[in-house]
């Protein structure tokens, strides 16, 4: 059974991706990242946004890999560790827009981190789970 769900899509290259619209929190113009001494895959520094440090989850090498276009835009998003919630920011190569679609279940040969499917105008968008993807990258 698909249920029908609001998503943000996010262009990565050539390629869109989707997430949650209850996960996101704004689309910003890029800041000046700021690299910090860490070993944790995939994040690749913080922005300094409305008061909080947000990490940068740069998940572009995971889904298109190391030959991603430079990313324009850094989107919010909130990721979950057990109880509590953080902002993330994603950087995307483009804008991003506000879609209702159905899902569809994902295939077995899926990544665990795609959460599910959409289907707009014969293009199959991935949705991604962040969570699943930062966990799965931070296990490699």
């Amino acid at each position: 059974m698909s249920t029908h769900v609001q998503f943000v899509l996010f262009p990565l290259g050539e390629r869109r991706f989707a997430l949650p619209a209850e996960s996101v929190t704004e689309l910003a113009r890029p800041d000046k990242s700021r690299t910090i001494p860490h070993n944790t895959p995939l994040i690749t520094g913080v922005l300094v946004r409305r008061g909080r440090i947000i990490p940068v989850l740069d998940i572009a090498q995971v889904l298109i890999g190391p030959k991603a276009p430079s990313r324009r835009f850094f989107l919010i998003a909130t990721r979950h560790f057990g109880s509590v919630n953080e902002w993330t920011a994603i950087p995307v190569t483009g804008e991003c827009e506000l879609v209702n679609a159905c899902t569809i279940a994902p295939t077995a040969s899926l990544p665990d981190y795609v959460g599910g499917l959409i289907s707009l105008d014969g293009e199959i968008v991935e949705i991604i789970d962040i969570d699943k993807l930062a966990q799965a990258e931070a296990q490699a």
